[in-house]
């Protein structure tokens, strides 16, 4: 399967990045080697991921977030990708 990141998804990690760079040098970049490992994964696991709020959720392996995504005509997009801290009102709104 084909993975496309759509624009708020990237947003969504840009801000990831922001936010642990800032806690640590080098983390931001961490975090994002971290979840394009696990956003490319869906190439092969795309669609065993449970559901929720409509959309299939693939948890991170090394950060607390939440890649959001759904797929259409066999290409899985990457809808958001979410801090699992966050109210869940905030992600459902969000969503």
């Amino acid at each position: 399967m084909r993975v496309q990141v759509l624009d708020e998804a990237t947003a969504d990690l840009a801000d990831g990045f922001r936010f642990y760079e800032q806690q640590a040098e080098g983390l931001g970049d961490y975090f994002l080697d971290s979840l394009w490992s696990d956003i490319q994964s869906l190439c092969l696991y795309g669609g065993i991921h449970a559901i929720h709020n409509g959309y299939y959720r693939l948890l991170a392996k090394r950060f607390p977030y939440a890649v959001y995504y759904r797929i259409e005509n066999g290409v899985v997009r990457v809808r958001a990708i979410l801090d699992c801290r966050r109210d869940p009102k905030w992600i459902l709104k969000r969503l």
